[in-house]
């Protein structure tokens, strides 16, 4: 009787729990959906437990320059496919397998650094005539000189020795304009090194191209053939405003939205430019060539020193890219560039070196520290330009500046694998209190250790694996004697 009573008066309760778990089974599929759609879908496995990546790089310390600056001390780096897979700490990837491991104990890894804008076969220019204003250098000496002994020959000598020095100090990126710019980008791949190499064209005869029609036939062609490349991205390099015409300069934009291939042009160098175009054209130079149409979110920008704050409101708003030489620039007394105003409104402006034949060497480190420390100087404010903003105007900021950003500039899953290993034992750089110091003030070229582009390697423990050093010294020397021939014959 008891037992028959209970069982009436729970029964009311079974069915209500059998009630609402019937609910929840049908809710909960619904919840877990919308779930997914507000948060991050779960990461995909990107290393594969059978079959060994490509490379991974362990137990150095993480420069990332990721949107947060992390840095991961004991690092490691996971490669396939020249893809940057995995980077966390080298707990997180224990027990990954790779096909070839390099140990970065003591070591600090970084984002491969990007030389924004130079002109790599002038390499073998070196040195030929220093100590003078610009207008004088190029048309007394530059121009001259390129006219008696630029030639494809020449020009891949030239470009073979500034690629070895590139590498040797660590630059995994370059943006180049010259002649013959086809001979450049078959280098620069067959060296390994990333580049996005403009073709220059100007109003008058040049050594590739004597007439603007052929020049402007070479460059379509030259960028028809590099597109889609993995390593190169061919460009089209007006020389200067003041070097080209505004009917040319305007083809030059229709080539480029035709092609969908950047720009590279000076602007704004000199004192002496900006005047020029303003008595010429009634705007300065940025002026100028926003109302005639040549700007937008695929030009390079080199120099950018007579500008004012307006012309940087007018960079920013269309998305073009600068590039800052700061030896160069001193070396000819052109100016200092306002690069604080530029970092205050997030202008993509990287670092260059210009050409070795006015700077007078392609080494970004040096760009660096004297980026950083010029601008301390000229505006009597030593917080300006910290060493973290220079370090990222040669990495990631400098990406931005060549339109590459979502490839390469940081070390970050999906990018491609552009990574150089630096010592952190030198005499040079102990005791280390901040990473960001260390490797602007302190580190050099020599301290570079290991150089990876695009995941195959270039440099390792200091050794070149794919240009040979010696042959690139003995071509270097002969054609100094060929250059200082022509030069008395002048």
């Amino acid at each position: 009787m008891i037992r028959s009573t209970f069982k009436a008066a729970l029964a009311p309760f079974l069915v209500l729990l059998l009630v609402v778990s019937a609910v929840a089974q049908v809710q909960e599929p619904n919840t877990r959906r919308k779930s997914a759609t507000i948060g991050p879908p779960p990461p995909k496995p990107v290393i594969s437990p059978v079959r060994p990546i490509d490379l991974l790089i362990t137990g150095g310390t993480i420069i990332t320059m990721d949107p947060a600056h992390r840095i991961i001390e004991n690092g490691a780096i996971a490669v396939q496919n020249g893809e940057i897979v995995r980077v966390g700490t080298a707990a997180e990837l224990r027990g990954t397998r790779a096909k070839q491991t390099i140990n970065a104990a003591g070591k600090v890894i970084i984002p491969g650094l990007i030389n924004t804008h130079t002109h790599v076969p002038m390499s073998l220019f070196r040195g030929i005539a220093d100590d003078l204003d610009l207008n004088e250098w190029l048309t007394k000496y530059i121009f001259p000189a390129e006219a008696k002994n630029v030639n494809e020959a020449f020009v891949r000598a030239g470009t073979r020795l500034g690629l070895a020095e590139m590498i040797r100090g660590g630059t995994t990126t370059y943006c180049d304009m010259y002649y013959f710019e086809d001979a450049i980008a078959d280098e620069t791949k067959k060296a390994g090194m990333r580049g996005v190499l403009g073709e220059t064209v100007i109003d008058f005869p040049v050594p590739d191209n004597k007439t603007w029609d052929q020049a402007m036939s070479y460059t379509r062609t030259y960028i028809t053939k590099w597109q889609h490349d993995p390593l190169i991205v061919p460009a089209i390099a007006p020389h200067a405003p003041y070097t080209v015409s505004t009917d040319h300069l305007k083809a030059v934009r229709k080539l480029s939205d035709d092609l969908d291939a950047p720009i590279v042009i000076h602007v704004a160098e000199t004192r002496k430019e900006r005047d020029d175009i303003k008595k010429q054209y009634g705007d300065t130079p940025v002026d100028y060539l926003n109302k005639i149409g040549l700007l937008n979110d695929r030009t390079i920008a080199a120099h950018l020193v007579w500008v004012t704050d307006e012309e940087i409101d007018i960079l920013k708003r269309l998305g073009v890219g600068g590039a800052h030489n700061p030896q160069s620039n001193m070396k000819l007394a052109s100016g200092v560039a306002p690069i604080p105003q530029m970092l205050a409104k997030d202008v993509a402006v990287g670092l260059g070196t210009d050409g070795a034949a006015s700077n007078n060497d392609l080494n970004m480190w040096e760009e660096m520290d004297t980026a950083a420390k010029l601008h301390k100087e000229f505006t009597g404010d030593p917080k300006v330009v910290t060493a973290e903003q220079a370090f990222e105007m040669a990495t990631i900021r400098g990406a931005g500046a060549l339109h590459i950003d979502k490839i390469t500039g940081s070390l970050e899953a999906g990018k491609r694998a552009d990574i150089v290993i630096v010592d952190w034992d030198d005499l040079n750089q102990v005791p280390s209190y901040s990473y960001y110091s260390g490797l602007v003030y302190a580190t050099k070229a020599n301290d570079v250790r290991d150089v990876i582009v695009n995941g195959r390697i270039l440099m390792k423990d200091r050794r070149l694996l794919t240009l040979n050093e010696n042959a690139i010294k003995i071509d270097a020397n002969t054609y100094r004697k060929k250059i200082i021939e022509s030069l008395r014959n002048k």
